[in-house]
């Protein structure tokens, strides 16, 4: 049966073990989500179809880098066959040492660039977080690139996803020192490949997330959909490529749903309110823009969607920059 997630969806075709892998599915839907709402009001055309390939092409890439990945296959138009690994219940965390074969619950988070709409603009503000701790000397500017890359850490099964510091990692992933190592030097690994084909584009990979799984026999592999505009905060000629560009026209319009503080004040999910939907005309600009980029990543011809440039746009037309 499958199991409904925001952005896609997975089925299960051989569930796994503890001591074998199984089987999945991962269906990429056209729904969006911000601020962690879940699926949003409205659809976008073909964004899931553009975001499954360029799953199935960075996972290709990074392996053929060295990278041990869990992908298998693309199944067209919009679905990725992978290993399987266990989910640990939010309560069976942090994990025994010794486990294995389960999905690692804590992202790694890879910054090269503090644009419009990084959370580390909001957290220096809120003082959750120094210049110092991220090897700064004093508030970084909107824009500004880092002279190495910054990665931190946070948790996955929480109501309310933190950030949180290296060894609180270790310990809620139930990795040793050198498989903790090892996960870190990987995320520097993509981050690099993936920032790398960007730059060879002519994008921007201002930061982004990755997932790992700990397979059977002890070794560290990644998952998930690096890369796409879901994972990663891709930029080209100064406009964002992804939800950054919705989540802005929420916040701008004071239409901005505050989950964390509904989370926390414990509102049933039944009585949150329900997002405004986006002005209609939004959806083909973006529909465009998600194909676009997909087509430049990966560099096939499947929609024959307007240029890169063209597409940023057409949407900076409609969103009135």
């Amino acid at each position: 049966m499958p199991v409904l997630h925001s952005t896609k969806n997975l089925e299960v075709i051989e569930p796994p073990t503890t001591t074998k892998k199984g089987v999945g599915r991962f269906e990429y839907t056209d729904n969006y989500t911000v601020f962690h709402f879940g699926p949003m009001p409205d659809q976008i055309p073909g964004k899931g179809e553009a975001i499954c390939h360029m799953a199935a092409f960075n996972f290709m890439m990074l392996e053929a880098a060295g990278v041990a990945t869990h992908f298998r296959r693309v199944i067209p138009p919009n679905r990725i066959e992978f290993d399987l690994a266990r989910v640990p219940y939010p309560d069976a965390v942090p994990l025994t040492p010794g486990e294995g074969n389960y999905l690692i619950p804590v992202q790694v988070l890879f910054r090269n660039e503090l644009p419009q709409g990084s959370s580390v603009h909001r957290r220096l503000a809120a003082g959750a977080l120094t210049p110092a701790e991220i090897g700064l000397s004093g508030i970084p500017s909107v824009g500004e690139t880092l002279k190495h890359p910054l990665i931190e850490y946070a948790t996955m099964l929480e109501d309310v996803n933190r950030f949180i510091g290296g060894p609180e990692a270790q310990r809620l992933a139930g990795l040793s020192d050198e498989q903790f190592r090892i996960m870190r030097d990987t995320t520097v690994e993509v981050n690099k490949v993936l920032t790398e084909h960007a730059h060879k584009l002519g994008l921007s990979h201002a930061d982004g997330k990755v997932e790992y799984l700990l397979s059977s026999d002890a070794r560290i592999v990644l998952a998930d959909s690096p890369g796409t505009p879901d994972e990663s905060r891709l930029m080209a000629y100064g406009m964002h490529c992804g939800k950054q560009i919705l989540r802005n026209w929420y916040v701008n319009n004071g239409l901005e749903i505050p989950v964390n503080r509904l989370i926390a004040d414990d509102v049933p999910r039944s009585r949150w309110p329900h997002p405004t939907p986006l002005p209609p005309e939004f959806l083909p600009v973006m529909s465009d823009l998600y194909r676009s980029l997909s087509e430049a990543w990966t560099g096939e011809r499947r929609w024959n969607a307007p240029n890169l440039e063209a597409a940023t746009q057409a949407v900076a037309r409609v969103i009135g920059q």
